[in-house]
């Protein structure tokens, strides 16, 4: 409890920190619904070093096709850069309460590595998606296509997908910080209902009591 306590502290004060010395770095941060096409119109100015929103083009011009320059282009990739890491830092604590949660019974190891890889596909999928309805009907063909089969031993496990799903579409459609909020609430709800044994079954304890019995003899 004190060190998720301790991280989110570090993490949201972080941002802040951030926010008010440098308040042109927020226009590229996942936070308030930005997106990559916002970020992709953004004006640099050489001189002062700082992130402006795009001047109106001139009637003449209003048909010309838009240009990115290097800098715009730039400043797509620090935008992807903060969104893809954003979901890592959100992902490590939701990990970090699965693992402790799970420390007497055991748990995979490569369950808890796809928690903090699924958010940045899923993530990625929105960025791609945006508003266009045939590429969401082709991503539905695709996954149809490919079967995932995923044995889950309890259903607390699928909470845990499902959780971070939700980090990964946050922050594709630029509502990071609302993910932010949710991981708090839910590693200290999953951190106080395992202390305090809510909804203690002795059969489950009995079950338990085999597996790791099983797992000491192996």
């Amino acid at each position: 409890m004190l060190n998720l306590a301790l991280y989110f502290v570090v993490f949201i004060g972080s941002v802040l920190a951030i926010g008010l010395a440098k308040p042109q770095l927020l226009s590229l941060m996942p936070f308030g619904g930005t997106d990559a096409i916002e970020v992709a119109q953004l004006v640099i100015d050489e001189d002062s070093l700082t992130i402006t929103a795009p001047r109106p083009a001139p009637a003449e011009d209003a048909a010309a096709e838009p240009t990115l320059t290097a800098g715009q282009i730039g400043l797509v990739a620090l935008y992807l850069t903060f969104s893809l890491g954003g979901t890592i830092l959100v992902m490590l604590p939701i990990t970090w309460t699965y693992i402790a949660t799970k420390r007497e019974i055991g748990y995979r190891k490569s369950f808890v590595r796809a928690l903090i890889v699924l958010p940045i596909c899923a993530t990625t999928i929105v960025l791609l998606i945006q508003d266009s309805l045939a590429l969401a009907f082709g991503l539905a063909a695709m996954v149809a296509a490919v079967r995932f089969r995923v044995a889950l031993a309890e259903a607390i496990d699928g909470i845990y997908i499902f959780s971070a799903i939700c980090v990964g579409l946050a922050a594709g459609i630029g509502y990071l910080g609302t993910a932010i909020v949710m991981a708090m609430f839910f590693c200290f709800s999953n951190a106080v209902l395992w202390n305090m044994d809510y909804g203690q079954n002795p059969i489950d304890d009995a079950l338990r009591a085999k597996k790791r019995a099983k797992l000491e003899d192996a």
